[in-house]
Protein backbone atom coordinates (compact mmCIF):
# COMPACT_ATOMS: atom_id res chain seq x y z
CA UNK A 1 0.00 0.00 0.00
CA UNK A 2 1.25 3.65 -1.36
CA UNK A 3 0.92 6.28 1.39
CA UNK A 4 1.44 9.66 0.21
CA UNK A 5 3.51 12.19 2.04
CA UNK A 6 0.14 14.31 2.10
CA UNK A 7 -2.14 11.74 3.48
CA UNK A 8 0.54 11.64 5.97
CA UNK A 9 0.52 15.33 7.06
CA UNK A 10 -3.01 15.14 7.16
CA UNK A 11 -3.44 12.04 9.15
CA UNK A 12 -0.54 13.83 11.73
CA UNK A 13 -3.40 16.49 12.44
CA UNK A 14 -5.34 14.10 14.47
CA UNK A 15 -3.03 14.63 17.34
CA UNK A 16 0.81 15.24 18.93
CA UNK A 17 -0.24 12.77 21.40
CA UNK A 18 -1.77 10.25 19.51
CA UNK A 19 1.45 8.18 19.40
CA UNK A 20 1.18 7.73 23.06
CA UNK A 21 -2.60 7.63 23.35
CA UNK A 22 -2.54 4.97 26.10
CA UNK A 23 -1.49 7.03 28.30
CA UNK A 24 -2.33 10.69 27.38
CA UNK A 25 -5.45 12.39 26.54
CA UNK A 26 -6.24 13.36 23.56
CA UNK A 27 -5.72 16.68 21.64
CA UNK A 28 -7.16 18.41 19.17
CA UNK A 29 -4.92 19.76 16.55
CA UNK A 30 -6.61 23.01 16.82
CA UNK A 31 -4.96 23.27 20.86
CA UNK A 32 -1.75 22.28 19.11
CA UNK A 33 1.09 25.76 19.25
CA UNK A 34 2.54 25.90 15.90
CA UNK A 35 5.81 24.71 16.50
CA UNK A 36 3.75 21.43 18.29
CA UNK A 37 1.95 21.27 15.20
CA UNK A 38 5.45 21.04 12.99
CA UNK A 39 7.48 18.61 15.16
CA UNK A 40 3.95 16.20 15.73
CA UNK A 41 3.97 16.47 11.53
CA UNK A 42 7.74 16.12 11.32
CA UNK A 43 7.85 12.78 13.80
CA UNK A 44 4.84 11.24 12.29
CA UNK A 45 6.36 11.37 8.84
CA UNK A 46 9.28 9.86 9.79
CA UNK A 47 7.74 7.13 11.59
CA UNK A 48 5.48 6.18 8.65
CA UNK A 49 7.94 6.89 5.92
CA UNK A 50 11.01 4.99 7.12
CA UNK A 51 8.11 1.83 6.89
CA UNK A 52 6.26 2.63 4.21
CA UNK A 53 6.62 5.63 1.87
CA UNK A 54 10.69 6.81 1.57
CA UNK A 55 12.91 4.34 2.26
CA UNK A 56 15.42 5.83 -0.04
CA UNK A 57 15.09 9.32 2.62
CA UNK A 58 18.02 8.19 5.36
CA UNK A 59 20.49 7.30 2.62
CA UNK A 60 19.88 10.89 0.82
CA UNK A 61 19.98 12.98 4.43
CA UNK A 62 23.17 11.14 4.89
CA UNK A 63 25.01 11.96 1.45
CA UNK A 64 24.04 15.42 1.97
CA UNK A 65 25.72 15.94 5.20
CA UNK A 66 28.39 14.65 4.31
CA UNK A 67 31.03 14.34 5.96
CA UNK A 68 29.59 14.27 9.30
CA UNK A 69 32.80 12.53 11.17
CA UNK A 70 36.65 12.45 10.41
CA UNK A 71 37.25 10.34 7.01
CA UNK A 72 40.10 7.98 6.92
CA UNK A 73 42.45 8.34 4.04
CA UNK A 74 44.17 5.43 3.29
CA UNK A 75 47.93 5.43 1.23
CA UNK A 76 49.37 2.44 0.38
CA UNK A 77 52.92 3.84 0.09
CA UNK A 78 54.99 5.08 3.10
CA UNK A 79 54.88 8.28 4.99
CA UNK A 80 57.31 10.80 3.76
CA UNK A 81 57.13 9.56 0.01
CA UNK A 82 55.87 11.51 -2.79
CA UNK A 83 52.82 10.12 -2.80
CA UNK A 84 52.05 10.77 0.55
CA UNK A 85 53.03 14.27 0.83
CA UNK A 86 50.22 14.11 -2.27
CA UNK A 87 47.69 12.71 -0.27
CA UNK A 88 48.33 15.12 2.98
CA UNK A 89 48.17 17.66 0.57
CA UNK A 90 44.61 16.78 -0.66
CA UNK A 91 43.55 15.76 2.87
CA UNK A 92 44.15 18.97 3.95
CA UNK A 93 42.36 20.80 1.18
CA UNK A 94 39.32 18.77 1.95
CA UNK A 95 39.83 19.33 6.07
CA UNK A 96 39.16 22.91 5.07
CA UNK A 97 36.53 22.65 2.51
CA UNK A 98 34.47 20.49 3.84
CA UNK A 99 35.23 21.10 7.83
CA UNK A 100 35.72 17.59 8.86
CA UNK A 101 39.50 15.97 9.99
CA UNK A 102 40.19 13.88 6.80
CA UNK A 103 43.13 11.41 8.55
CA UNK A 104 45.80 10.11 6.28
CA UNK A 105 46.30 6.52 6.97
CA UNK A 106 49.89 4.37 5.76
CA UNK A 107 49.32 0.86 5.03
CA UNK A 108 52.30 0.16 2.63
CA UNK A 109 53.34 -3.28 0.97
CA UNK A 110 52.97 -5.42 -1.74
CA UNK A 111 52.02 -2.74 -4.10
CA UNK A 112 49.68 -1.02 -2.25
CA UNK A 113 47.51 -4.12 -2.04
CA UNK A 114 47.51 -4.14 1.64
CA UNK A 115 45.64 -0.56 1.29
CA UNK A 116 43.57 -1.18 -1.45
CA UNK A 117 42.24 -4.69 0.16
CA UNK A 118 41.34 -2.73 3.40
CA UNK A 119 39.20 0.38 1.28
CA UNK A 120 37.47 -2.63 -0.74
CA UNK A 121 36.33 -4.23 2.70
CA UNK A 122 35.49 -1.08 4.00
CA UNK A 123 31.43 0.22 4.48
CA UNK A 124 30.73 1.65 1.33
CA UNK A 125 29.54 5.19 3.33
CA UNK A 126 32.61 7.80 2.46
CA UNK A 127 34.80 7.41 5.57
CA UNK A 128 37.47 5.26 4.40
CA UNK A 129 39.05 6.38 1.30
CA UNK A 130 41.72 5.03 -1.27
CA UNK A 131 44.32 6.68 -2.67
CA UNK A 132 44.61 5.05 -6.16
CA UNK A 133 47.98 5.09 -8.10
CA UNK A 134 49.39 3.39 -11.08
CA UNK A 135 50.42 0.90 -8.35
CA UNK A 136 47.18 -0.56 -8.08
CA UNK A 137 46.71 -1.34 -11.92
CA UNK A 138 50.13 -2.68 -12.51
CA UNK A 139 49.13 -4.89 -8.96
CA UNK A 140 46.42 -6.38 -10.28
CA UNK A 141 48.31 -8.21 -12.94
CA UNK A 142 51.35 -9.09 -10.44
CA UNK A 143 49.53 -10.58 -7.27
CA UNK A 144 47.39 -13.89 -8.28
CA UNK A 145 45.88 -14.55 -4.81
CA UNK A 146 44.16 -10.99 -4.34
CA UNK A 147 40.74 -11.13 -2.22
CA UNK A 148 39.31 -8.12 -4.26
CA UNK A 149 39.29 -6.86 -7.81
CA UNK A 150 40.33 -3.67 -7.96
CA UNK A 151 38.63 -2.73 -11.36
CA UNK A 152 35.15 -4.07 -9.21
CA UNK A 153 35.86 -3.19 -5.65
CA UNK A 154 37.06 0.28 -6.03
CA UNK A 155 34.80 2.47 -7.34
CA UNK A 156 36.68 5.65 -8.98
CA UNK A 157 36.77 9.10 -7.02
CA UNK A 158 38.51 11.36 -9.38
CA UNK A 159 41.97 11.64 -10.80
CA UNK A 160 44.71 14.10 -9.20
CA UNK A 161 47.72 14.31 -10.94
CA UNK A 162 50.55 12.74 -12.57
CA UNK A 163 54.10 12.49 -12.72
CA UNK A 164 56.36 10.86 -15.97
CA UNK A 165 59.01 9.03 -15.74
CA UNK A 166 62.01 9.71 -17.24
CA UNK A 167 64.37 7.92 -19.32
CA UNK A 168 68.03 8.87 -17.79
CA UNK A 169 71.35 7.35 -18.13
CA UNK A 170 74.58 7.93 -16.63
CA UNK A 171 76.39 10.41 -18.71
CA UNK A 172 79.33 8.20 -19.25
CA UNK A 173 77.03 5.92 -21.41
CA UNK A 174 77.92 6.66 -25.37
CA UNK A 175 74.61 7.74 -26.78
CA UNK A 176 72.58 11.27 -26.24
CA UNK A 177 69.33 10.49 -27.53
CA UNK A 178 66.63 8.01 -27.60
CA UNK A 179 67.17 6.41 -31.51
CA UNK A 180 70.87 6.36 -30.74
CA UNK A 181 70.26 4.44 -27.32
CA UNK A 182 67.67 1.73 -29.68
CA UNK A 183 70.32 1.28 -31.76
CA UNK A 184 73.29 0.72 -29.36
CA UNK A 185 70.78 -1.66 -27.57
CA UNK A 186 69.88 -3.74 -30.62
CA UNK A 187 73.87 -4.01 -31.75
CA UNK A 188 74.04 -4.89 -27.82
CA UNK A 189 71.12 -7.42 -27.18
CA UNK A 190 70.70 -7.95 -23.58
CA UNK A 191 74.14 -6.26 -22.28
CA UNK A 192 71.99 -3.05 -21.66
CA UNK A 193 71.50 -3.62 -17.11
CA UNK A 194 68.31 -1.51 -16.93
CA UNK A 195 67.66 -0.84 -12.83
CA UNK A 196 64.25 -0.40 -11.37
CA UNK A 197 62.96 -0.32 -8.24
CA UNK A 198 62.01 -3.88 -7.49
CA UNK A 199 60.17 -6.49 -10.11
CA UNK A 200 56.71 -5.43 -10.45
CA UNK A 201 56.95 -1.64 -9.44
CA UNK A 202 56.41 1.44 -11.89
CA UNK A 203 60.15 1.71 -12.97
CA UNK A 204 59.98 -2.08 -14.01
CA UNK A 205 57.09 -1.89 -16.22
CA UNK A 206 58.37 0.94 -17.53
CA UNK A 207 61.56 -0.24 -18.59
CA UNK A 208 59.78 -3.46 -19.93
CA UNK A 209 57.16 -1.49 -22.13
CA UNK A 210 59.94 0.58 -23.33
CA UNK A 211 61.78 -3.14 -24.27
CA UNK A 212 57.91 -4.13 -25.97
CA UNK A 213 57.62 -1.43 -28.07
CA UNK A 214 61.29 -0.25 -29.11
CA UNK A 215 61.61 -3.75 -30.15
CA UNK A 216 65.06 -3.94 -27.83
CA UNK A 217 66.55 -6.56 -25.20
CA UNK A 218 67.40 -5.06 -22.17
CA UNK A 219 68.70 -7.04 -18.82
CA UNK A 220 66.65 -5.73 -15.52
CA UNK A 221 68.73 -5.37 -12.57
CA UNK A 222 65.93 -5.16 -9.69
CA UNK A 223 67.17 -3.07 -6.17
CA UNK A 224 65.15 -2.41 -2.99
CA UNK A 225 63.59 0.75 -3.71
CA UNK A 226 63.90 3.78 -5.83
CA UNK A 227 66.87 4.93 -3.89
CA UNK A 228 69.61 2.02 -4.32
CA UNK A 229 68.36 2.24 -7.99
CA UNK A 230 69.47 5.72 -8.36
CA UNK A 231 72.80 4.82 -6.92
CA UNK A 232 73.43 2.10 -9.09
CA UNK A 233 72.48 4.34 -11.99
CA UNK A 234 74.89 6.91 -10.96
CA UNK A 235 77.82 4.94 -9.74
CA UNK A 236 77.80 3.29 -13.11
CA UNK A 237 76.62 -0.51 -12.04
CA UNK A 238 73.64 0.05 -14.21
CA UNK A 239 73.08 1.78 -17.39
CA UNK A 240 69.25 3.27 -17.62
CA UNK A 241 66.34 3.68 -15.53
CA UNK A 242 62.85 4.76 -15.92
CA UNK A 243 62.14 7.21 -12.57
CA UNK A 244 59.91 9.39 -11.89
CA UNK A 245 60.50 13.07 -12.83
CA UNK A 246 60.70 14.09 -8.83
CA UNK A 247 62.84 11.59 -7.95
CA UNK A 248 65.44 13.00 -10.82
CA UNK A 249 64.51 15.96 -11.67
CA UNK A 250 67.66 17.59 -9.32
CA UNK A 251 70.42 15.10 -10.96
CA UNK A 252 69.49 15.79 -14.10
CA UNK A 253 69.49 20.14 -13.93
CA UNK A 254 72.83 18.91 -11.80
CA UNK A 255 74.22 17.15 -14.87
CA UNK A 256 74.68 14.06 -12.92
CA UNK A 257 72.33 12.28 -14.68
CA UNK A 258 71.40 12.56 -18.37
CA UNK A 259 67.68 12.73 -19.43
CA UNK A 260 66.72 11.47 -23.18
CA UNK A 261 62.87 11.36 -22.63
CA UNK A 262 60.11 11.86 -20.78
CA UNK A 263 57.10 9.05 -20.84
CA UNK A 264 54.15 11.69 -21.57
CA UNK A 265 53.25 12.18 -25.10
CA UNK A 266 54.53 15.59 -24.69
CA UNK A 267 57.47 17.76 -23.49
CA UNK A 268 57.32 18.67 -20.35
CA UNK A 269 57.86 22.45 -18.59
CA UNK A 270 60.57 21.41 -16.48
CA UNK A 271 62.51 20.15 -19.24
CA UNK A 272 62.11 21.80 -22.51
CA UNK A 273 64.69 20.58 -24.30
CA UNK A 274 63.76 16.74 -23.60
CA UNK A 275 61.50 14.96 -26.58
CA UNK A 276 58.29 12.60 -25.57
CA UNK A 277 59.80 8.83 -25.92
CA UNK A 278 56.63 8.96 -27.93
CA UNK A 279 58.37 10.91 -30.93
CA UNK A 280 60.46 8.16 -31.47
CA UNK A 281 58.61 5.00 -30.51
CA UNK A 282 55.29 5.45 -31.01
CA UNK A 283 52.71 4.59 -28.63
CA UNK A 284 54.68 4.63 -25.60
CA UNK A 285 53.62 6.25 -22.54
CA UNK A 286 54.22 5.29 -18.92
CA UNK A 287 53.55 7.79 -15.31
CA UNK A 288 53.06 7.41 -12.11
CA UNK A 289 49.45 9.24 -11.10
CA UNK A 290 47.32 9.64 -8.29
CA UNK A 291 43.65 10.19 -7.88
CA UNK A 292 41.30 8.41 -5.19
CA UNK A 293 39.23 5.61 -5.14
CA UNK A 294 36.41 4.59 -2.35
CA UNK A 295 34.36 1.32 -1.55
CA UNK A 296 31.69 -0.35 -4.54
CA UNK A 297 28.75 1.40 -4.20
CA UNK A 298 29.68 4.41 -2.26
CA UNK A 299 26.34 6.66 -2.82
CA UNK A 300 26.63 8.87 -6.03
CA UNK A 301 25.92 12.34 -4.20
CA UNK A 302 29.65 11.38 -1.92
CA UNK A 303 31.57 10.39 -5.20
CA UNK A 304 30.30 13.63 -7.14
CA UNK A 305 31.24 16.05 -4.09
CA UNK A 306 34.28 14.89 -3.22
CA UNK A 307 34.81 14.72 -6.98
CA UNK A 308 33.95 18.73 -7.29
CA UNK A 309 36.34 19.11 -4.12
CA UNK A 310 39.21 17.74 -6.34
CA UNK A 311 38.66 19.67 -9.20
CA UNK A 312 38.24 22.96 -7.19
CA UNK A 313 41.68 22.07 -5.33
CA UNK A 314 43.45 21.43 -8.79
CA UNK A 315 42.83 25.06 -10.16
CA UNK A 316 43.62 26.75 -6.67
CA UNK A 317 47.00 28.54 -6.70
CA UNK A 318 48.66 27.25 -4.14
CA UNK A 319 47.54 23.66 -4.86
CA UNK A 320 49.08 23.42 -7.89
CA UNK A 321 52.20 25.38 -6.89
CA UNK A 322 52.85 22.61 -4.26
CA UNK A 323 52.50 19.68 -6.98
CA UNK A 324 54.35 21.58 -9.25
CA UNK A 325 57.35 21.58 -7.02
CA UNK A 326 56.54 17.78 -6.89
CA UNK A 327 57.27 17.11 -10.43
CA UNK A 328 53.19 16.54 -10.80
CA UNK A 329 51.10 17.71 -13.61
CA UNK A 330 46.92 18.14 -12.28
CA UNK A 331 44.57 16.51 -14.00
CA UNK A 332 41.03 17.48 -12.76
CA UNK A 333 38.19 15.43 -14.62
CA UNK A 334 34.83 13.24 -13.75
CA UNK A 335 34.63 10.30 -12.05
CA UNK A 336 33.80 8.65 -14.87
CA UNK A 337 36.72 9.44 -17.09
CA UNK A 338 38.73 8.46 -14.33
CA UNK A 339 37.27 5.02 -14.25
CA UNK A 340 37.98 4.64 -17.68
CA UNK A 341 41.42 6.05 -17.45
CA UNK A 342 41.65 3.09 -14.46
CA UNK A 343 40.72 0.46 -16.84
CA UNK A 344 42.79 1.43 -20.08
CA UNK A 345 45.87 1.20 -17.84
CA UNK A 346 45.35 -2.28 -15.96
CA UNK A 347 44.79 -3.52 -19.57
CA UNK A 348 47.83 -1.96 -20.97
CA UNK A 349 49.94 -3.24 -17.83
CA UNK A 350 48.44 -6.68 -17.97
CA UNK A 351 49.91 -6.63 -21.37
CA UNK A 352 52.90 -5.65 -20.31
CA UNK A 353 53.24 -8.43 -17.03
CA UNK A 354 52.68 -11.24 -19.74
CA UNK A 355 54.59 -10.25 -22.58
CA UNK A 356 57.94 -9.96 -20.03
CA UNK A 357 57.04 -12.93 -18.30
CA UNK A 358 56.74 -11.43 -14.99
CA UNK A 359 55.66 -14.25 -11.98
CA UNK A 360 53.04 -13.25 -10.60
CA UNK A 361 53.25 -13.27 -6.46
Amino acid sequence: MHISVNSIIRMSRLSLDFQSAATARFVPAAHLTEDRMLLSRRRFVQTLAGGLALPAMPDIASAQEYPARPVHFIVGLAAGSSPDIVARLMAQWFSMRLDRPFLVENRPGAGATIAAGFVARAPADGYTLLQVSSSNTISASIYKNLDYDFVRDIVPVGEICASPNIMVVNPSFPVRTVPEFIAYAKSNPGKINMASAGVGTETHVAGELFNMTAGIEMTHVPYRGGGPALEALIGGQVQVLFPSSSATMGYIKSGTLRALGVSLSTRIAELPDVPAIADFVPGYEASGWFGIGAPRDTPAMVIDRLNSEIDAALTDPGVKARLADLGNEPRPGSAGDFGKFIATETDKWAKVVKAAGLKQI
